[in-house]
């Protein structure tokens, strides 16, 4: 009882000082601060200026609390006055103000009485200032998602043209102009391991005289966020080369792509297929380089492991779509984007296993223009859920019958069906053995075979590698 009565001595003695709270309240953050009499008429307003209700708030003055907000709003006024006493702050509640432009604006009050029978103070929140500064953050990071997701997006690309590039390629830091990275094309160039290369100055393979034209070349890049291309002579070559830089985000920071082609230097058909498989080789993610039309040409260690494939051979020259199934396009609107905006992101796919199950991955492609003639480079990465666990098998009959009616018009009818019976077989196999925990007597009476039928099918559906 003590402390009651003592806080409503403190707010008493506060009820003459009421306009200079109300003041002092805007001035600690509350956007809006009356002061009410005993009656609930507004006596008294001090506001931040930039609140949407500047120009209506000042005619408050003389008038009822409650006449100021909307029909619904009232009663709200009507409780907060109410629950008003000297011993605390009433909680808060949210009204809509009414402007002269005939719009609403919405302010979270609470109150306090200054005395027994002294006046009101109360408190407000512009609700309109927050949702604009919550809308205005959620843009800022809408964008930033954006730019990112763009930066992730250029970087691929970049990181799949300098896997697979048939010219010297190097990545330089834009801080330095230091070399972070080179491909086998231009350690070859200049006679160096990638050890030896990385590290060094952008411009060092490059005669003493030639070296203040790559580097103003490599800065115009940089500074103008354009590409640039520049000439130069190679240092103990007798070389001229042609040097092209174009800048690209990873994370913050910004690098350049720098090619360097010599001018006798020229990428033919005849020898893509080797170069391209001698540079992919390295990619730890799965790499498959196609002609335009989709058709493999090349293909890493990575790849042949992923699709289970022995050898590279087995898999040059057919269509990427035997492995790679979109969930809601065929592979041919894949190609269509690639080819007519340059790129993609990463998509969810699926992935055909020589046990006709099928493992969600992700797919981004690059079209490779620079190459002669151009092509289509794949990075194919196995998908993984926030556990960093491989996700769920999707269901396999339903999703490799997908696939096979995604492949109807790249091969016959008579191959589409014997992929059909192939695929179901090794299903039914799959289920019945995991039905019978692997024992074989138990699946063959399952299937309604005997154990040697089973032990002939059951031997290629174990193995390791796909036919398809």
């Amino acid at each position: 009882m003590t402390t009651s009565n003592n806080a409503m001595t403190f707010s008493q003695s506060l009820s003459e000082w009421a306009p200079e709270l109300a003041q002092t309240m805007v001035s600690l953050g509350g956007d809006i601060a009356l002061v009410l009499d005993e009656h609930g008429i507004v006596r008294r307003v001090d506001q931040r200026a930039s609140t949407p209700l500047a120009s209506d708030a000042h005619q408050w003055i003389g008038r009822r609390w409650t006449d100021t907000v909307t029909p619904e709003s009232k009663p709200k006024l009507e409780r907060l006055i109410a629950d008003a006493t000297p011993d605390c702050a009433t909680r808060k509640r949210e009204v809509n103000h009414l402007s002269e432009n005939g719009t609403t604006v919405a302010v979270a009050y609470t109150a306090m009485r200054l005395g027994t029978d002294g006046p009101i103070l109360a408190v407000g929140r512009d609700l309109g200032i927050s949702a604009a500064l919550q809308q205005r953050f959620l843009g800022a990071q809408q964008e930033m998602e954006r730019n990112y997701g763009r930066a992730r997006q250029s970087e691929a690309r970049y990181r799949l043209l300098f896997q697979v590039a048939t010219d010297a390629v190097i990545v330089v830091d834009g801080a330095t102009l230091c070399i972070v990275e080179a491909n086998q094309s231009a350690t070859d160039l200049f006679d160096l391991t990638a050890a030896q290369v990385v590290g060094q100055s952008a411009d060092f393979a490059f005669e003493r005289d030639s070296r203040l034209v790559i580097t103003t070349g490599l800065r115009a890049a940089l500074d103008t966020n354009q590409s640039t291309e520049t000439r130069g002579m190679l240092r103990g070559k007798a070389k001229s080369a042609s040097v092209s830089a174009t800048p690209f985000k990873v994370m913050d920071s910004l690098q350049l792509l720098v090619r360097i082609r010599t001018t006798e230097q020229l990428a033919t058909s005849t020898d893509l297929g080797a170069t391209l498989a001698r540079l992919v080789d390295s990619a730890t993610e799965g790499v498959a380089v196609t002609d335009v039309d989709g058709c493999v040409l090349v293909a890493n260690p990575a790849f042949l492991k992923l699709v289970q494939a022995s050898t590279e051979a087995s898999v040059r020259g057919r269509p990427l779509s035997d492995w790679i199934s979109l969930p809601d396009a065929p592979f041919s609107a894949l190609l269509y984007q690639v080819r007519r905006e340059g790129m993609t992101e990463y998509a969810q796919s699926h992935l055909l296993l020589g046990n006709a199950l099928l493992k969600p991955i992700e797919v981004a492609a690059t079209l490779l223009s620079e190459i002669d003639p151009p092509c289509i480079g794949f990075s194919v990465r196995l998908a993984a859920n926030e556990s960093g666990e491989l996700a769920a098998t999707v269901e396999p009959v339903q999703a490799a019958m997908k696939v096979l009616c995604d492949q109807v018009g790249s091969h016959a009818l008579p191959e589409l069906m014997r992929r059909a019976a192939d695929l179901l077989q090794r299903n039914f196999i799959r289920m019945a053995m995991e039905r019978a925990g692997a024992d074989l007597n138990k699946a063959a009476t399952i299937l309604g075979i005997n154990r040697q039928q089973l032990e002939m099918l059951y031997q290629p559906a174990a193995g390791t590698q796909g036919s398809h």
